[in-house]
């Protein structure tokens, strides 16, 4: 039957409106409390949808209503209910007729301080006997919300009480390791005060291969996980499949993991060069170059030829010094090793409009560390870079996002530096020492988006700092700068303009080139105007995160049509890369991403011609991470000097294929699979099979046998077509 809002069947009830009251009184948990004159809410919907405006403040729900104990009849256990509350735009504290059964988030007096927890799930189990329930009585739930800032209050989902299955409270998790022997961890978990009895069988769904087979019985307790571990090929593509059966209910709990799996070929012992032979200053501007070549070290790099004014480092191939005339200077420079050696003909292009001839490669601080970042980390990031390689590939760029600036100014104006970072001057020289470019962040606005100093006021004294400290990226982030343009009367693109124009001029007055990044998420169609602010590139949307939702969204839909708005020297960037570990925190945690997935998302962003800046901790990162972002026939898209950006050229049902045109003459081509299930696709549909196709992921020419292939839910293949 459904009345009031309640809905009752054989075992659920729901309930979407409650009586709601704005403030804070400890007594409402109670159910005596008087609550009839409430006004009536729909906890499904934020309070402030309708009409309550309440910012760092409470409000309180309460609930009447009749529990069955008809809930429990016919259950496969009879031990606890689950009551399924809302999601709660901050945080909350849940009361069943008076005692807590349930708290998630933290309110401003707890020991820990106020913290939000809007996005987390809120089930609650209730013992039958001991909770608290009062069986076909009225029963009062309370519901204390504490809103950090708008929108507030409850959202998402009815209040409903459920009796589960004792399956329900199984868990099952899966986590990759790479100790040196690759191999998965699935853990089997309880969540329930039931315990599980059965057998895991664990196998490779595209084989069918059995990997594991439990021939005794596990019991699994509540809060009292079992691990099981399966070794695995990496090279090999494998989706594992864990299967559980509870041995007194017969039911089944099937969960599949796609395994991270390695495309990229192992690189040669002897010197082999990963980058372009190309690179572009403004006259008189410091050269800071690192040739990216792989290979055994140690390494000697010499150039018999190199232009005067120029250095070369013997050890690790740092290109230094600087050169006045405009022009193009072409060297030869050589890298050997014990195992060989290669050489590379090399153009530095001085100009006037030289910098940024190929996307920026290289880190960013925000997706791992957001407001943590210390200049520890970032030199400790810096030097895994190296040590991993990734330098060996052309990243260069070491970004600081938010959270540098101290809380007030200089006395003579000039922008100061936090504790986190002793000197900027000395890590800027610590960089380029090694060949690596310093990037830092500011905001046109008086506050960054994480309450830090922004550059409003100060724009020539900042670009002035950033020179002095060696500074070669500056991200300029709108955020602040919102409050300022809110009190314009004129909201028009040249609104939009102005605080980038302004940085602009000093940025191009200092007597370094400083890539000049604008975040300002897409707002008045950047992409038409953001070459002629002189932008290196501009964001043309908003902040990306770990999911396949996000990524899809800004990689897929937002991107299609901009193609012709990129060009050497100006960029269009949908934001920073989400693989390896992140977290935007201290606690980091694995991409969210599948090893499908990331593909896609490296072979999108590549054939994007975007900024390839890694959001992860590198010295975090494993052998599949390393393996997505090191391969350099997959990277020479992305660094393609003639700067053509890919654009979407068929959609075909739940199949993308983008493309673009290369410096050499052939094409690269993703092929994408957006939808939910395995694609069985003839590559000859979108390619002619008369030329040479080239799968750069496998870095191998493919046969005609492979022209047929299966791209897998949200995969991707990448090729070369000549």
């Amino acid at each position: 039957m459904t009345l009031a809002g309640i809905c009752a069947e054989a075992q659920n009830v729901s309930v979407s409106k409650a009586r709601f009251q704005k403030g804070d009184d400890m007594n409402w948990a109670k159910p005596e409390t008087d609550d009839a004159g409430w006004n009536t809410i729909d906890m499904t919907q934020n309070w402030d949808d309708q009409g309550y405006a309440i910012n760092n403040g409470y409000g309180w729900y309460r609930v009447h209503l009749t529990i069955p104990s008809s809930l429990l009849k016919g259950a496969s256990q009879e031990k606890f209910v689950i009551f399924d509350f809302p999601k709660a735009d901050d945080a909350d504290e849940c009361y069943l007729n008076g005692k807590l059964i349930g708290k998630t988030g933290g309110m401003p007096g707890d020991k820990g301080g106020y913290k939000s927890a809007w996005s987390t799930v809120r089930s609650y189990p209730v013992d039958v006997k001991t909770g608290g329930i009062q069986w076909d009585k009225d029963n009062v739930i309370a519901i204390r919300v504490y809103n950090g800032g708008e929108p507030g209050g409850l959202f998402d989902r009815p209040l409903s009480i459920r009796v589960p299955s004792s399956l329900d409270g199984l868990t099952v998790n899966f986590t990759d390791v790479n100790d040196g022997n690759a191999h998965c961890d699935i853990v089997l978990g309880n969540t329930y005060p039931v315990v599980q009895s059965g057998r895991p069988i664990f196998f490779d769904r595209e084989t069918g291969t059995v990997l594991f087979r439990q021939s005794k019985k596990i019991g699994i307790k509540k809060d009292k996980p079992v691990t099981v571990s399966i070794p695995y090929d990496k090279k090999k593509v494998c989706v594992l499949t864990a299967n559980y059966t509870d041995s007194k209910t017969g039911k089944a709990i099937t969960k599949t993991l796609p395994l991270k799996y390695i495309l990229t070929p192992a690189a040669p012992a002897s010197p082999r060069f990963n980058g372009v032979p190309l690179f572009g200053v403004r006259p008189g501007s410091p050269v800071i170059f690192r040739f990216p070549v792989s290979g055994e070290r140690p390494m000697k790099f010499t150039s018999a030829d190199l232009p005067a004014g120029l250095s070369l480092k013997e050890a690790d191939g740092v290109l230094g010094g600087k050169i006045d005339q405009a022009g193009d200077y072409t060297f030869t420079v050589t890298a050997e090793n014990a195992q060989g050696k290669a050489s590379q003909q090399f153009t530095l292009k001085v100009g006037d409009r030289m910098m940024a001839l190929t996307p920026p490669m290289g880190w960013n601080s925000w997706n791992c560390w957001a407001l943590s970042v210390s200049q520890e980390k970032v030199m400790s990031s810096a030097q895994a870079l190296i040590d991993k390689g990734l330098a060996d590939y052309g990243y260069c760029y070491m970004n600081i996002d938010d959270g540098w600036e101290a809380p007030k100014r200089n006395a003579d104006g000039t922008i100061a530096v936090n504790e986190k970072f002793p000197s900027m001057k000395a890590l800027g020289d610590w960089l380029h020492e090694r060949g690596l470019k310093f990037g830092i962040y500011s905001s046109p606005g008086d506050y960054t988006c994480g309450g830090y100093l922004g550059s409003i006021d100060h724009e020539q004294q900042d670009a002035e700092s950033y020179n002095s400290w060696g500074i070669d990226y500056l991200k300029y982030d709108w955020c602040g700068y919102g409050r300022a343009h809110a009190k314009e009367k004129d909201k028009g693109v040249a609104s939009y303009v102005r605080p980038y124009l302004l940085m602009q001029k000093f940025l191009r007055d200092q007597p370094r080139d400083i890539f000049y990044s604008l975040c300002q998420y897409g707002m008045a169609n950047v992409w038409e105007w953001g070459r002629f602010v002189d932008a290196n590139s501009w964001r043309t949307t908003g902040d990306i995160t770990d999911t396949w939702r996000s990524m899809y969204d800004i990689g897929f839909r937002k991107q299609a049509g901009l193609a012709g708005y990129a060009a050497p020297g100006h960029w269009n960037d949908p934001d920073m890369l989400i693989v390896g570990k992140v977290g935007w925190s201290s606690s980091l945690r694995d991409s969210r991403l599948t090893p499908d997935e990331q593909y896609t998302h490296i072979t999108l962003w590549t054939l994007l011609a975007s900024n390839m800046l890694i959001g992860c901790d590198i010295a975090q990162m494993d052998e599949f991470t390393v393996a997505l972002l090191c391969n350099h026939e997959v990277n020479l898209v992305n660094q393609d000097i003639l700067g053509k950006q890919a654009d979407r050229t068929t959609k075909d049902g739940d199949i993308e294929v983008w493309s673009r045109p290369l410096s050499d003459g052939s094409q690269a081509i993703g092929i994408f699979n957006v939808g939910t299930e395995d694609i069985n696709v003839d590559l000859g549909k979108y390619i002619s099979t008369s030329l040479t196709i080239r799968d750069l992921w496998r870095q191998r020419d493919l046969t005609p046998a492979e022209f047929r292939c299966t791209i897998p839910t949200h995969g991707c293949r990448l090729l070369k077509v000549r």
